[in-house]
């Protein structure tokens, strides 16, 4: 039971760590760093002053920002979880005759819960970055200074920004 707590309560906790990634993106314009994530609530946030001034993009980033909003659905998700998981820490296993409030079924889908509500946010995160991607590609095409952005894929992957002009 203690070993148990001791996990939830580690990996609770190691999720802080993760959050220092949102504002670490950068742009380049005319050859200096722009913040791209202020704050995590606005991503993008630090090329809108450049982006307005083409309405297109301006749409098309505030459409990414509109959906890199969190639901009530996940949230509801990611609640109904924990409460499963904390439910099934705290039941005592009396026996097998009762099925959907047994301590494995609520361990086990307490974890699938959290497991397809972090993944389900994840994969919208992730399809989402086109919209931001292709933002900046149709204020580049119209306005100058020009925007050079190359994200990588959440700090775990390799990104390489190339840009020329002739």
């Amino acid at each position: 039971m203690g070993l148990h707590i001791l996990v939830i309560l580690s990996t609770l906790l190691s999720i802080s760590a993760w959050s220092v990634e949102t504002c670490s993106r950068v742009a380049t314009i005319n050859y200096q760093e722009v913040l791209v994530d202020v704050s995590s609530v606005n991503r993008g946030e630090g090329l809108r002053y450049y982006l307005q001034k083409d309405q297109f993009a301006k749409e098309l980033l505030n459409e990414y920002q509109e959906n890199n909003r969190l639901t009530w659905k996940s949230a509801a998700m990611s609640t109904l979880g924990t409460g499963m998981l904390l439910g099934s820490l705290l039941r005592t296993s009396s026996g097998d005759s009762e099925t959907l409030t047994s301590r494995n079924f609520l361990l086990l889908g307490g974890i699938s819960l959290i497991g397809i509500s972090y993944l389900v946010s994840k994969t919208n995160q992730y399809s989402n970055e086109y919209l931001l991607l292709k933002s900046i590609e149709e204020y580049n095409k119209r306005n100058t200074p020009r925007i050079f952005f190359a994200p990588t894929n959440d700090g775990n992957g390799l990104g390489i920004g190339l840009g020329q002009e002739f």
